[in-house]
């Protein structure tokens, strides 16, 4: 088997494990009761990324040269990069949530590079004289790592604005912590849920972030509104969750990005004799720099929770694709070389 029929391979595989993962996924969060699945997801992630790995190794040993070349190699790394922060964010949340927004968006990645691309467009070819420079996977590396890692938390952020729709949610409790939640609407308190009541063996979190087993009994006159109680702090955890992870994969995608902006900075300096010039491409990342520094800074400095700095991250997910995607595809600035990204 040569390289080439190796890579055609290789990413129609990735399509298909990522396809099944999100179905395995998504049938997870319907039945919640099934413990294997969450499991099994994630097996699928990390088989996926070890596909997407072995894609990019094949791309490397067959061009030379480290592949982000052009847009396929991009994509690939792109939804190698969302694989592998999927695993870290999933076990900060210890949730199989993240996998149900994490797989469609890579799924949908690697189709696009796979199956939409024409074949000249997936073949290696030899590099430009301005990426023939070490600069190419020292600056080109981070910045995709870093947009992998902010549509991630970008996702997350989003999901938590459905999660918490047409809801009154207030997430009160330290930016870094799980912190505790509040809900202005009800004032849920389980207190008010006569605990002598017959054991359903109901776990929940309560306000304080600890878990509490509360029993309800069937039939009783007040089983309605026991439900209700328990979904709405369920969906109240879920929210906290969701914030909080969020929060924390952008922390880590900010300074990727950062790092990103001043490597190629550096190499613009060596290439064309200055550090800033203003391209398009440049111009996006700074967009993309200020959109989540000041996410970042209304939640350490002004301390918001919940659905203000989550609307500023979900509106950092557009400008993301733009600064990756947009610009390119207007074929405009130093950094388009055809479709290169």
């Amino acid at each position: 088997m040569n390289l080439i029929t190796l890579q055609n391979f290789l990413d129609n595989t990735s399509f298909l494990i990522l396809f099944f993962t999100m179905l395995i996924y998504w049938t997870g969060a319907a039945f919640r009761e099934t413990s294997i699945l969450p499991a099994l997801g994630t097996t699928g992630i990390a088989i996926a990324n070890l596909s997407i790995t072995a894609l990019l190794a094949a791309r490397w040993l067959e061009g030379g040269y480290f592949p982000l070349s052009n847009l396929y190699e991009s994509l690939f790394f792109l939804a190698w990069g969302v694989t592998a922060v999927h695993l870290i964010a999933e076990k900060i949340s210890a949730s199989g949530l993240v996998g149900v927004v994490t797989t469609p968006i890579t799924m949908i990645i690697t189709a696009f590079a796979a199956l939409s691309l024409p074949a000249d467009m997936q073949t290696s070819a030899p590099l430009v004289p301005a990426l023939k420079s070490n600069w190419l996977m020292m600056h080109v590396s981070v910045m995709m790592l870093s947009y992998a890692t902010l549509i991630v938390g970008s996702m997350l952020a989003i999901t938590f604005l459905v999660v918490t729709y047409g809801q009154d949610i207030e997430l009160r409790g330290s930016s870094v912590g799980t912190g505790s939640y509040h809900h202005k609407l009800n004032r849920l308190r389980l207190s008010k849920i006569d605990s002598n009541e017959k054991v359903s063996g109901t776990t929940v979190v309560d306000q304080n972030g600890s878990e509490k087993t509360t029993h309800f009994e069937r039939g009783d006159s007040q089983a309605s509104t026991a439900d209700s109680t328990l979904l709405s702090l369920q969906r109240l955890s879920l929210a906290d969750v969701l914030d909080n992870v969020s929060y924390r994969i952008i922390g880590l995608g900010f300074p990727l990005l950062t790092i990103g902006i001043i490597a190629g900075a550096v190499w613009a300096n060596e290439v064309w004799g200055s550090y800033w010039s203003w391209d398009p491409k440049e111009t996006w990342a700074l967009i993309t720099w200020l959109v989540f520094a000041a996410y970042l800074h209304s939640r350490i400095t002004r301390g918001w929770q919940g659905r203000k700095p989550a609307i500023l991250a979900a509106s950092g997910f557009i400008v993301v694709w733009v600064c990756y995607l947009g610009v390119n595809l207007l074929g405009k600035g130093l950094h388009s070389y055809g479709w290169f990204f």
